[in-house]
């Protein structure tokens, strides 16, 4: 059995050191002999950071497994056998500004949603579609394995725009749900606990409730809607809880992110808050990360640090490396990701990509039929499904009319006035960024 060449774009991040944890617990199953991490120049003093660290958790395990860093993404990709994007295109400054301007205008500020996740999908989705073209080159039968956000949009370019048919999103958010669960029924071991999930990334909603196989949906519901427990949370995001008779009435598990559309008003004003106080959401990652980057600079230091949970995306890199086990020994197991709908949501196209169940073999990840989803969340699950696909067309055509009709198709953004105004400020402050829509003769904002 030869071993595996895994390449992680991004390999500069802060999650990295849980990724090469997550390879070193499962290699006498996951045989790699070669992890390669790749990183831009920006980030290339945090790429020698945290690559010395991998290359000393490696030794510390007794892996024989090789870590190369290069600022050449070619050179690492070349006869990969899997691939993981961990990147963020503007890096936590771009982040901040997502935050800050929507705030401005009185709108909700966020990475993933909202007008910051239009954004964020813009620099993003060419930048990945560049690495698909160097896949299709230089490691055709490669599985593109991705986190980077917002994963269910870059997921979907991949299957609409490029080559690539070995493509998987991935989220922490089914993971960090999931948790809640087991410990609202007071479970230790979470795999005890199984969710029926299905809509979009950061809009997945738990349709049923398993313990032991045994439905127990209506317990977790009374458990959600009683005075001593607000439900599933994320680092990222304040957990505001949850209008009792609300959820009642709902009648399946929410995830954190549906606080920003069922609650917009109680999140914009926490928000706005926070920001006041202590400054955006990225403002306080950048200080966490100061900090993790200072632990990993430590020669001693040789095993993940505990403090890397407080990142805010913990459980991604753990999600990956069990994607990819399961992958590689066919395991045939159920995990929540984001693929291609091959109708297991019905009124959703086929090729476009949502996060549901699926068997997960060696072929890939076979979606499990769901159906129609429920009625009183179907329309809001269709509606960001028309902001995705806008948003994807607008950023691989840099069409700046497509980029505006997917900020007013969002639910968090309140008129096409106020849509034009953020937007064309978006757009100033992120020009670096988005080179296919300040094109030569094609001016942001021009009526042509």
């Amino acid at each position: 059995m030869s071993g595996l060449k895994i390449v992680t774009i991004g390999g500069g991040s802060s999650y990295t050191p849980e990724l090469v944890e997550g390879f070193i617990k499962r290699y006498d199953q996951l045989p790699i002999s070669e992890l390669w991490l790749v990183d831009i120049p920006e980030g290339e003093e945090k790429l020698n950071i945290v690559g010395t660290l991998a290359k000393r958790m490696v030794e510390n395990a007794g892996v024989p497994m090789k870590i190369h860093l290069t600022l050449d993404r070619r050179e690492a990709l070349k006869d990969a056998d899997f691939v993981t994007t961990q990147l963020r295109v503007g890096m936590l400054k771009a982040r901040g500004l997502d935050e800050s301007i929507p705030l401005k205008h009185g709108c909700i500020g966020q990475e993933t949603n909202g007008a910051g996740g239009l954004f964020k999908a813009l620099r993003t989705i060419p930048v990945i579609l560049d690495i698909c073209k160097d896949m299709e080159e230089l490691c055709p039968d490669a599985w593109l394995i991705n986190f980077a956000n917002p994963a269910g949009m870059v997921t979907e370019a991949v299957i609409r725009h490029s080559n690539i048919k070995r493509v998987v999103g991935l989220c922490n958010v089914p993971v960090g749900m999931q948790k809640a669960a087991a410990k609202m029924l007071g479970v230790d071991d979470s795999k005890r606990v199984h969710i029926d999930f299905a809509g979009l990334n950061h809009m997945v909603f738990g349709l049923q409730v398993y313990l032991d196989g045994e439905v127990v949906t209506d317990k977790i519901i009374e458990i959600l809607t009683s005075d001593e427990e607000s439900g599933p949370s994320d680092r990222n995001i304040v957990n505001m809880g949850w209008e009792k008779d609300f959820i009642k009435a709902l009648g399946i598990l929410p995830c954190p992110y549906h606080q920003y559309y069922y609650q917009t008003e109680k999140m914009l004003n926490h928000e706005l808050e926070a920001a006041s106080k202590e400054g955006t959401r990225a403002q306080v990652v950048q200080k966490v990360e100061a900090e993790l980057f200072e632990l990993y600079k430590d020669p001693e230091l040789a095993i993940k640090p505990p403090q890397l949970e407080k990142r805010g995306g913990a459980y991604y890199s753990d999600a990956a490396c069990n994607l990819i086990y399961s992958i590689y020994n066919d395991v045939r197991d159920i995990q929540p990701v984001n693929v291609r709908n091959n109708g297991a949501i019905t009124g959703i196209p086929h090729d476009s990509a949502v996060e549901v169940n699926c068997v997960i073999t060696k072929d890939g990840p076979l979606p499990i039929t769901v159906g129609e989803l429920p009625v009183a969340v179907n329309g809001l699950v269709q509606q960001i499904k028309s902001f995705e696909r806008v948003t994807i067309e607008a950023a691989v055509s840099g069409d700046y009319h497509k980029a505006l009709l997917a900020m007013t198709i969002n639910p968090l953004i309140p008129s096409d006035e106020k849509a034009k105004v953020i937007l064309d400020e978006m757009m100033e402050a992120h020009k670096a960024y988005l080179p296919q829509f300040f094109k030569e003769g094609h001016q942001v904002g021009a009526s042509y």
